[in-house]
């Protein structure tokens, strides 16, 4: 699938650009196929309160990681896969049902992997009546033209920014690269952000 020059097949959506063939059973650095996998789908009270609201953040958390940190807290779905394989249409259901039940806003953490099935899933909801936030929870290790590609579909960026030193990014993370790319992409969805306020003021 291919959605605003990123691919899945070869997959070129993250800064590792692995280019596997997803699409015919090749996994990546991510370990994700050419489907969509959500390990945990439920309202979260104790997410960031100043967005989580009095019922919680809808919060999808997607299982593969393309970082996979020594130091992960959730190990089995970042490296081990865990988690139930999903349709974009399913996935909109999620989002339908999260609303439903009262959430604040659409949590999508690490999300990067599948981002072109998720932004398709995002607007089959809204096409059937999702009216909430969608937040980007990710660990900034994203491609600018990735985050360009989100305009108009994400709005709210919630990173978790980890290393400004090339060699612990490289240590814990495999990925030197980290500071020089998330500082690129935390850029990037400042100008996003600022840009969509600024249509909405006019």
């Amino acid at each position: 699938m291919q959605w605003k020059g990123l691919s899945i097949s070869p997959c070129n959506l993250c800064p590792r650009e692995c280019l596997a063939h997803r699409a015919e059973g090749q996994r990546g650095f991510c370990q994700a196929d050419d489907g969509i996998r959500v390990a945990r789908a439920a309202l979260h009270p104790w997410e960031e309160p100043c967005i989580s609201g009095p019922k919680g953040s809808g919060t999808v958390f997607f299982a593969g990681c393309n970082l996979r940190c020594v130091y992960c807290q959730n190990y089995e779905i970042a490296a081990g896969g865990k988690g139930k394989a999903v349709t974009a249409k399913q996935l909109a259901d999620i989002f339908l049902n999260l609303q439903a039940k009262g959430a604040a806003n659409i949590n999508l953490v690490t999300p990067d992997h599948y981002v072109t099935g998720v932004a398709e899933a995002v607007l089959l909801a809204r096409d059937s009546g999702l009216a909430l936030p969608v937040v980007y929870n990710g660990s900034g290790y994203e491609k600018r033209e990735m985050i360009r590609a989100l305009a108009g579909i994400v709005d709210i960026y919630l990173t978790d920014f980890k290393y400004m030193d090339p060699a612990l990014a490289a240590g814990y993370s495999a990925a030197p690269d980290y500071p020089e790319v998330a500082k690129g992409a935390l850029g990037e969805m400042a100008d996003t952000v600022e840009s969509r306020s600024l249509m909405r003021m006019v």
